[in-house]
């Protein structure tokens, strides 16, 4: 599928895939998608995940695939002949997803994205990261991420990767990060704090991280209150690429280092974080080699 993202980077800008289940309007960035399929036979995967509608082959690789309404708790559909599979990839894996329809693509900015409320999106198991108002109705951006994580939890953030790092000696230094994920930005101040960093302050979403640093700036304490600033990429009101550009650009900001830490890690995404000045990109599958990162940038 030829996606066409986003041609410049930092625009906070991006491209969402419209879809329907269940006569529901759902939105996946395009960025996560690798292409679109029919709906083809699947073959059923004995004591898989409730969750899991079964496999199939495509040029010679194999395609596990969820069931969304399922996973959602929607009506599934007896008819599936105009249905759809969504090959996405997202931290290093490819998966499937059964929708009902395509509806189309919309360019969009982060900014007209609503953060939804707590009711929505206030438990760890909440799967809405977002809300666009396209006028005519309401499209749910769904956060695909959580919803592999609780069939298969190895597949995204691992803590239990980094427990033989119990018992290092403490970092005080002052990390800030950027997470719109209730359930990741959890797990990432239990992994950092896990690591021995014990000043650690999570965002839910990059205009709220440039605010603090604006609001440090006002305050003249931007060195002693950011030694580090840690973003993912996909976040409503401003994105982790937008972010970056404004930090890097910024003459007081600058020389702050700023690690991206996404399930966007791919070779198109490492381009733009370069072209921004990001000193280091690693996906959320990767937690040691995330705190190795930190440890070293931080000892510099």
């Amino acid at each position: 599928m030829d996606t066409n993202i986003l041609l410049e980077s930092g625009t906070n800008e991006l491209e969402v895939l419209e879809f329907m289940v269940d006569g529901n309007h759902y939105g996946i960035n395009v960025a996560k998608i690798r292409e679109i399929i029919s709906y083809t036979t699947l073959t059923p995967i004995p004591n898989g995940h409730r969750n899991v509608e079964g496999t199939f082959s495509t040029r010679g690789e194999t395609i596990t695939v969820v069931n969304l309404a399922r996973a959602l708790g929607l009506t599934e559909k007896e008819d599936t002949q105009n249905d759809m599979f969504l090959i996405t990839n997202f931290n290093g894996v490819n998966t499937g997803f059964h929708v009902h329809s395509v509806v189309g693509i919309h360019r969009v900015n982060w900014s007209q994205i609503i953060k939804p409320d707590r009711l929505i999106s206030g438990t760890k198991e909440s799967v809405v990261t977002g809300i666009i108002n396209l006028q005519e109705h309401l499209v749910l951006l769904l956060d695909f991420e959580n919803i592999v994580a609780q069939i298969s939890p190895e597949s995204g953030i691992r803590l239990d990767s980094i427990r033989h790092m119990d018992g290092r000696s403490k970092n005080n230094k002052p990390i800030l990060f950027a997470e719109d994920s209730q359930l990741l930005s959890m797990m990432i101040y239990d992994g950092l704090t896990q690591a021995g960093y014990t000043n650690v302050i999570p965002l839910n979403n990059g205009k709220e991280l440039w605010d603090l640093l604006e609001q440090y700036r006002e305050e003249g304490v931007v060195e002693e209150k950011v030694a580090c600033i840690i973003t993912d990429i996909e976040m409503p009101q401003m994105d982790g690429h937008r972010l970056l550009k404004l930090v890097k650009e910024h003459p007081v900001y600058k020389n702050i280092p700023v690690i991206i830490f996404s399930s966007l890690i791919n070779e198109e995404m490492r381009k733009k974080g370069e072209r921004l000045g990001a000193d280091a990109q690693l996906s959320k599958n990767q937690m040691v080699e995330f705190i190795q990162t930190l440890d070293r940038i931080l000892a510099d």
